[in-house]
């Protein structure tokens, strides 16, 4: 077990002399890799610190990050945390036919955090310099190339726990983004959580991810607690994993890795896409911790997954550990303990749906299937609370509410969006979920809770049952209900790579019916990248379902940058940042 830091800066100052020969590798968009020892990666960090603070950057001030390359993102970002400075992770515009909306985003959250510079990669400024004029604070946009040069030592201030490390903003769809503040006491406690608590990984394990390095999970899963605990990873290109998802478990066969996490999807796609020569080549007997999280977790996806790699490549078959988390608890709440096998809890569904109460079901009865989340880590309490705020007894459903050194303190410069989510010394989380023999189980969220002549029903029993009709695409439906004369009317949104994709509409009525006495009043069935998505991946089901009010459903698109575009959207954003570039520069900034 690694010494414990107060701060990460400081655990960012001393480990590289404590395991010198650990390392982070890079591999690029066409599997080559570049390895940094923590020594180099001490090295390049500071260097990076000292370029930041002569652009003027002192301790406490904000700097954008809009980052493609995980090399330059990461040394980057820590180069930040080195010396104070407060990085702000934004993600790359996906696709640049819907560059309006992004660049609104975008200046939204740059101008809710106050940023002083943005660094992004030099293959986005033609786009990204016109923000320099709509952001009051920002002065510069700054290729992060430019860093691969720096030399030179810095300053480094005393930095304190309860200092701001970085803000973390929210991937919400229909309020403005949220910047939660995540601090150096907040990170510490909740990377001892899940190194030492939950998934026990050691200095002489390794650690494989492609997860986005914007989002918290890839963010201080993989970068910042294995910097806390000499933890050695490999980072795949997340569009690399996109384009070829069995580079992720050859690149653990190859690498022998021990860790690795994703989201639900990644492991129905991975478990999809195997090939049997793979199969046959591949040894995962070293993969002996497989968190999922970040959305709703399918029991039936988890154990074809177990199933296939246990039986083929010798993966463990107590690997899998299903974990609950969000931004506001700084990354996880809760992980599957190491070695512990896969739990799941059956339940009652007519009970369970009209009052909350997780009990056994009788024989012929439908049954609801829950994944169990884990413990909460030590030191934290967890508890379900009723819409008064009083908490509930073990096995009944209400609002997940947290406590504990994890909790981050509140929303950058938002005190009515903190006094709405911290009350009463609970982070209320807006997840619907249950406690039981101390394991946590989630159920849903609370704003997504459909109702349906009276009876609660959670939109992903209905996704996850229209999901199972052959030809639509797992992971890629949405239920939500809209108001009507007789009440509340149940729509069913997926998506198919069939052609005749209305021959879905029948087969998913009939079998959600069938599964969970529902009636499903309309399903509509678009293509593939139609479904409105987070930066992250997850589902936006209020945003669909405001599209679908609109009658704006199915123009969402999921082209990436670089691919065919709105060329008139593209050349006006050129335009204005050229505009900018060239105004900035006569001001001499």
């Amino acid at each position: 077990m690694v010494k414990p830091f107060a701060t990460v800066a400081q655990a960012l100052g001393e480990i590289p002399q404590l395991y010198p020969d650990n390392d982070f590798t890079f591999m690029d968009l066409k599997g080559q890799e570049v390895v940094f020892k923590y020594t180099q990666l001490d090295t390049a960090t500071l260097q990076r610190a000292a370029a930041l603070q002569a652009y003027g950057l002192k301790q406490g001030d904000r700097v954008g990050l809009i980052v493609i390359e995980p090399m330059d993102f990461v040394l980057t970002f820590l180069a930040c945390i080195r010396i104070g400075v407060v990085p702000v992770p934004l993600y790359p515009p996906m696709s640049f036919g819907s560059l309006d909306a992004y660049a609104e985003r975008t200046r939204k959250v740059l101008t809710s955090a106050e940023a002083s510079l943005l660094i992004a990669s030099a293959r986005l400024k033609n786009v990204l310099w016109g923000l320099v004029d709509k952001v009051p604070s920002l002065h510069k946009l700054v290729p992060v190339e430019t860093f691969r040069e720096a030399t030179g030592t810095p300053s480094l201030p005393s930095i304190n726990p309860e200092d701001l490390a970085f803000l973390q903003y929210t991937s919400g769809s229909t309020a403005d983004p949220k910047g939660v503040m995540v601090t150096h006491g907040s990170l510490i406690a909740n990377s001892r959580g899940i190194i030492n608590d939950a998934v026990q990984i050691t200095p002489e394990d390794r650690g494989v991810s492609w997860l986005p390095l914007y989002h918290d999970m890839g963010l201080i899963g993989f970068v910042v607690a294995p910097v806390c605990h000499a933890l050695s990873i490999t980072y795949i290109p997340t569009l690399r994993f996109i384009k070829r998802p069995n580079v992720w478990m050859d690149t653990i066969h190859r690498h022998r890795g021990n860790i690795t996490f994703a989201p639900n999807f990644a492991f129905a796609l991975a478990t999809r896409k195997a090939k049997p020569s793979d199969l046959a080549k591949w040894d995962l007997s070293c993969l002996t911790r497989v968190g999922c999280g970040a959305e709703p977790i399918q029991p039936d996806t988890m154990r074809a997954f177990t199933k296939l790699f246990h039986e083929n490549c010798g993966m463990p078959d107590w690997a899998v550990s299903p974990a609950y988390g969000m931004a506001e608890a700084t990354l996880a709440i809760s992980i599957k303990r190491f070695r512990r096998p896969l739990k799941t809890v059956k339940v009652d569904a007519d009970v369970f749906r009209a009052e909350g109460r997780a009990i056994a079901p009788l024989e012929g009865r439908t049954i609801i299937e829950h994944v169990a989340c884990g413990e909460v880590f030590p030191g934290h309490t967890i508890t379900a609370m009723d819409d008064n705020g009083n908490q509930l007894p073990e096995g009944l459903e209400g609002e997940l509410c947290l406590q504990g050194p994890s909790v981050t303190p509140g929303y950058f410069n938002n005190p009515e969006a903190t006094a709405r989510a911290y009350r009463d010394g609970w982070l209320h989380t807006g997840d619907l979920g249950f406690v039981l023999d101390k394991q946590i189980y989630v159920t849903g969220r609370i704003k997504d809770l459909i109702i349906v002549n009276g009876r609660n029903v959670h939109p992903q029993a209905v996704e996850w049952s229209a999901a199972e009709v052959e030809g639509v695409r797992k992971g890629n439906v949405i239920a939500f209900s809209v108001p009507s004369s007789t009440g509340e009317r149940l729509v069913v949104v997926l998506e198919s790579r069939l052609d005749d994709r209305a021959s879905l509409i029948e087969p998913v009525r009939q079998h959600v019916q069938r599964e969970l006495s529902l009636r499903i009043e309309e399903v509509i069935t678009l293509p593939p990248g139609s479904l409105p998505k987070t930066s992250s991946g997850k589902l936006q089901r209020r945003k669909a379902r405001q599209q679908y009010l609109s009658g704006e459903l199915g123009t969402e698109g999921s082209r990436l940058a670089g691919a065919s575009a709105d060329k008139v959207t593209l050349a006006r954003h050129v335009a204005r940042s050229l505009w900018s570039r060239a105004k900035a520069t006569a001001l001499g900034r």
